[in-house]
């Protein structure tokens, strides 16, 4: 694969080359997903792959698809990742994607392959992926300064916030919300909506299904040799109270914030953090939902997206962004 160097208002963008013959074909929102006779097959299913996952024998791939344009681009020093799609040159709708990870995992291929599908399911034109920095090199704010120097670029680039769909899951989630709220006490513009999947909304360890979970969660519960001490011991916080509202955004004013989605699994660890969020966000006056997926882990939609509980998912998340962004915005 070939890549070009272009520089444009100081910006440096490493652009793949597009209509390469290795392209693969765009992912499409599938009516129906993999279906099981009963709960137990479902988990033995999810059990079987996540063993395999763990075991590193799940290639993490990530093929651009044809006649998408892919780049790598650097937002005063912050690393910032672009997929934009040729179907949806007419539409205004902009995404952005803030990975999970705990705070302590990279962009990753996952991330950039889901990517794809989040575009494509709310008729994005492009979709911006936020590589911030992470623990144990960086502690809070690091992550939340690179998200809000991405989003100032963008506004730069005359991408207006009513256009804009903000997407987190895990710690992507708890970094959407505490991004939110930055620019509500900063008095800047809030993007459109935020889509949060299995939101981590507090630091805190003692919550039931923090425990309750921890056998059931297939993804991050015991499970997880690296993910789920991760949360026991959550080491970006550096010295700030883990209840500190910076972290546990469960604590702060959520009012006049976007309307957001919250999608948790029924058998995940961040059950709770889901319940306790639509409690708070509720008693703010938040226009919120909340749906809880039976039988579900953590993340679920992201590492089994052939399920049809994560097929339903996606169209949840369109549904809800074409509620609150009817027209698209289409350009004429």
């Amino acid at each position: 694969m070939k890549f070009v160097k272009i520089f444009v208002a100081g910006v440096l963008s490493l652009s793949l080359l597009t209509g390469t013959t290795f392209a693969a074909p765009a992912w499409k929102l599938p009516n129906s997903g993999k279906i099981f006779s009963d709960n137990a097959a479902k988990q033995s299913y999810v059990a079987d792959y996540m063993k395999n996952f763990f075991a590193g024998k799940i290639p993490m791939t990530f093929d651009v698809p044809d006649k998408w344009t892919y780049e790598k681009l650097l937002f005063n020093g912050v690393k910032v990742e672009r997929l934009a799609n040729p179907k949806q040159k007419k539409s205004a709708r902009v995404a952005i994607q803030l990975h999970g990870g705990g705070y302590v995992g990279a962009l990753s291929n996952w991330y950039r392959d889901f990517a794809i599908k989040q575009a494509v399911m709310v008729d994005a034109k492009e979709i911006y992926m936020v590589d911030y920095r992470i623990a144990p090199e960086y502690f809070y704010p690091a992550a939340l300064e690179d998200t809000v120097t991405a989003y100032r670029e963008l506004l730069n680039r005359n991408i207006e916030p009513k256009n804009i769909i903000v997407f987190g899951d895990s710690a992507g989630g708890n970094l959407a919300l505490e991004f939110a709220l930055y620019l509500k006490e900063n008095n800047l513009p809030q993007p459109a909506v935020l889509i949060l999947n299995s939101p981590w909304t507090t630091f805190e360890t003692d919550l039931p299904s923090r425990n309750g979970n921890a056998d059931r969660d297939l993804v991050l519960g015991k499970i997880n040799p690296v993910m789920y001490p991760a949360v026991q011991n959550p080491i970006y916080a550096g010295d700030i109270p883990w209840n500190d509202p910076r972290l546990s955004p469960i604590y702060a004013d959520l009012k006049n914030l976007p309307p957001t989605l919250i999608q948790i699994g029924g058998y995940e660890l961040f059950v709770d953090d889901g319940i306790e969020l639509i409690k708070k966000a509720t008693a703010d006056e938040l226009n919120v939902t909340l749906s809880v997926y039976a039988g579900m882990s953590h993340d679920f939609s992201i590492l089994l997206p052939e399920l049809d509980e994560s097929v339903k998912s996606f169209a949840e998340i369109k549904n809800f962004v074409n509620l609150y962004m009817p027209n698209k915005h289409e350009r004429k």
